[in-house]
């Protein structure tokens, strides 16, 4: 009978091992959870749309300060009370052996994979159950002679008492998370049904976090900083990313982020343009494309952001961002932007008392028919859905998706505006490309 047992043990184990094997060398699939659906841990039943449209709005301000703050070379004092804002999508993974599970924010502007850890000295509160690594039989501690202990964007030391690789990591002035890097199993489970784990990767177990991002269990760096999450597995996914955005008209469909052969982009319509490699003031752990003009219908404005030191660096640098909601460009070509689309939209104001959005129309007396806008980036034109530019903010009003920036010539390229592209990152090849997909079907 023990026989039997261990036989059958085994064979559980190695069918394991091979479906994991088969999916890593195909690639992988794992589902993303809008911050407001039901299945987040966020999920607040009582929230209206309004509510939920207006907090995307905040949130999505508040991130862009941050992010703009961390550039500026000199910190304004009187801007300590930023907000850092996490992502609109969550993803759950497993940790540990066996496998716990937890959720993380996706962040593409930042590298450490990390989470709050039992036992919890300052935490904030978590909907699900916090990590015990003394109950994983995965878990290392990463000793303070590794060479992984000073491959982190975050500050690292060593305790007195123990050689233990201790970090610290800061969001804005306010916020940070603290406690041991150490070296985990991790566990995804892809859209196809498998399981597809990774063993001995570097993550923040903390300790003390006092973070905005509560009832979730900390951050997936997607950065492009040594310890994020394609970095760590570049060797299986070969360093590529890509995500499938469905517009949040309904957060409860289900997007998809794909690693490795299931991240690629190809076929007809693809339109790929190179990342601008930014360097100074933690602008190396973020995304950026050359944007060269925004067309409304035939209008074709130039457009013209922030300058700074870089591979293919130039006046017309943004930022592509998947956990920024609404797109911010430079107050000087919004203005023109938005006269541009006041001269071909031809319906009712909306005014929007909240104060937060600046352009919406009234829809319920007829078809709106908004015009084609086109980003024109190096190396070709992306077509946007006119979902991705117009924000429902209600029935029968709809608004602009598209901030002013009010501080510099700052711009984002939010992840409304990316609704119904799938878009890939392939950081060897050092390009991010777009192709039209209806992603509620992808």
């Amino acid at each position: 009978m023990l026989q039997v047992s261990c036989f059958i043990l085994i064979f559980f184990c190695l069918f394991n091992l091979i479906i994991s094997s088969h999916a890593i060398n195909n690639g992988f699939s794992i589902e993303l959870i809008h911050r407001d659906s039901y299945k987040s841990p966020l999920y607040n039943p009582t929230q209206t749309k309004f509510q939920r449209i207006i907090n995307d709005a905040r949130r999505s301000i508040n991130r862009s300060n941050y992010i703009n703050r961390e550039f500026s070379i000199t910190k304004n004092k009187l801007e300590s009370s930023l907000i850092y804002e996490n992502g609109a999508y969550l993803m759950s993974y497993y940790v540990g052996t066996p496998p716990f599970k937890v959720y993380g924010y996706l962040d593409s502007g930042s590298n450490l994979i990390w989470l709050q850890c039992k036992p919890c000295n300052v935490c904030f509160n978590q909907t699900s159950p916090i990590f015990n690594p003394s109950k994983s039989s995965s878990y290392q501690n990463i000793p303070c002679s590794s060479s992984r202990c000073k491959s982190t964007e975050a500050e690292t030391s060593c305790s007195n008492d123990r050689d233990v690789c201790e970090y610290t990591l800061g969001y804005g002035l306010t916020e940070k998370t603290q406690g041991d890097l150490i070296l985990e199993t991790i566990t995804f489970e892809s859209t196809s049904g498998s399981m597809v784990s990774f063993p001995k990767i570097v993550i923040g177990c903390g300790y003390n976090n006092t973070f905005n991002g509560g009832k979730g269990s900390g951050v997936i760096g997607l950065g492009t900083g040594p310890l994020s999450l394609i970095k760590q597995l570049g060797s299986f996914t070969d360093e590529r990313f890509s995500y499938c955005l469905v517009d949040d008209r309904n957060v409860n469909l289900s997007s998809k982020v794909n690693f490795g052969d299931a991240a690629k982009v190809s076929g007809n319509n693809v339109v790929s343009t190179p990342m601008v490699k930014l360097i100074g003031n933690h602008q190396e752990e973020y995304y950026y494309l050359n944007l060269k003009a925004v067309s409304v219908g035939s209008k074709r404005i130039k457009y013209r952001g922030f300058k700074n030191k870089g591979v293919n660096a130039s006046t017309h640098n943004i930022l592509i961002d998947s956990g920024t909601t609404l797109t911010f460009v430079p107050s000087h070509f919004y203005h023109k932007f938005e006269s541009a689309i006041k001269k071909v939209v031809k319906l009712e104001r909306f005014h929007d008392d909240s104060g937060e959005f600046n352009l919406c129309y009234n829809t319920t007396s007829k078809q709106p028919n908004f015009p084609v806008i086109t980003a024109h980036f190096s190396g070709g034109d992306v077509k946007l859905d006119s979902m991705g530019s117009f924000m429902s903010l209600s029935k029968g009003i709809e608004c602009l998706a598209i901030f002013p920036h009010r501080k510099h010539n700052f711009g984002i390229f939010g992840n409304k505006l990316q609704v119904n592209y799938l878009v890939g990152y392939d950081l060897k090849k050092n390009i991010v490309s777009f192709k039209p997909t209806d992603c509620s079907k992808y």
